[in-house]
């Protein structure tokens, strides 16, 4: 197969990404779990070569070479974008292309809690979401994105490494940022974007210290910013975030953050009984008592503050995972591989 009909076979299988490592044949990730494509035999460097080469740019293969790695986005026939990340291992050619539908799902259509649908009309402030890779973070903030657009005459920049799914024009006036394509460094980006009239700033990664301490500002300044974490929890993100300043400048960065702070949703896409896979989320909202919590620092508190505020909206994991139990969408032994407090899950499907 070329990497035409790879693709196609990807989208048509409604597979969430195409592997393709030397010795091994093309793989799909359907429903999270991985498997060959049946008729397809291993792949050599040869071939490896011919199948990712042929969708690299001349300046793209330039920088894997140098590099030894990159990451990039491609459309294929109006039918879907691809996130693509080109890599080498044991000295070969590796690739892995994340399907991105080209239409953008509904917030209602995700199984996120109701309440999100009403973050997406907040003026200013820092709504994060968190989540393993592989875990929807990006379909999700592209549906807050959207609503957005759909519904609000405002200007929205969005800072992506790559960009992945592209808006249609509505209501709103969107610019779009690649890293290394329209912008060479994070920081850069992130401080030009308060002179460019920004009303909602969607950052790809709060990856480090610089991208952290930006995106807050950008925050602090009356702006509404979306971005995302690669932490398990909403506590874990407050933690993860305040952890990478330095002891002395910690202090001031609790202020910041507990003053900014109107959201965590940590979100996981969890196996179905009959094969798919659908949401568990854990959300944390913005109230005084959490903004004190993170000011004095006792954020090992906030899963208690989560767990007996359900009636503003929050809720933990072990509920999410629950309730999908109770519903019989997923199997109590899938809740528990899942679960980050096996006991308080057991304990809640006990006493429903």
């Amino acid at each position: 197969m070329n990497i035409q009909q790879l693709l196609d076979l990807a989208i048509t299988r409604n597979a969430s990404d195409l592997h393709l490592v030397v010795g091994y044949p093309p793989m799909l990730r359907i429903h999270g779990g991985l498997s060959p494509i049946a008729g397809t035999p291993v792949l050599t460097d040869a071939e490896m070569a011919a199948l990712v080469l042929s969708v690299l740019t001349p300046v793209q293969k330039q920088v894997l070479e140098s590099t030894f790695e990159l990451d990039f986005a491609i459309s294929f026939q109006n039918k879907a974008r691809f996130r693509v990340n080109v890599f080498k291992e044991q000295n070969h050619l590796a690739s892995a292309f994340r399907l991105i539908p080209v239409e953008i799902p509904e917030l209602e259509s995700l199984g996120l809690p109701q309440v999100i649908s009403r973050l997406t009309n907040l003026r200013q402030g820092l709504i994060l979401v968190t989540g393993p890779t592989g875990h929807g973070k990006s379909t999700t903030l592209a549906s807050m994105i959207n609503r957005i657009n759909m519904t609000r005459r405002s200007h929205i920049i969005t800072i992506e490494d790559p960009i992945e799914y592209v808006y249609p024009k509505a209501n709103a006036l969107i610019s779009q940022r690649e890293m290394y394509l329209d912008t060479k460094t994070w920081p850069n980006a992130l401080r030009a974007a308060l002179r460019e009239d920004p009303d909602v700033v969607l950052v790809g990664e709060m990856r480090d210290y610089e991208t952290i301490a930006s995106t807050i500002t950008i925050a602090e300044t009356g702006h509404l910013v979306l971005a995302t974490l690669h932490t398990n929890s909403a506590a874990q993100s407050v933690d993860r975030i305040i952890d990478v300043f330095p002891e002395n400048q910690q202090p001031q960065i609790r202020m910041q953050l507990s003053a900014v702070l109107e959201a965590i949703l940590s979100q996981r896409l969890i196996p179905t009984i009959i094969p798919g896979r659908v949401l568990a989320a854990e959300l944390l909202l913005k109230t005084p008592a959490l903004s004190e919590l993170i000011r004095s620092s006792k954020t090992h508190l906030i899963d208690n503050l989560i767990q007996t505020s359900g009636e503003l909206g929050m809720i933990n994991l072990e509920t999410s995972l629950a309730k999908l139990v109770k519903e019989g969408k997923i199997a109590m032994e899938v809740a528990q591989n899942y679960s980050l407090r096996p006991d308080l899950l057991a304990k809640l499907i006990g006493g429903m």
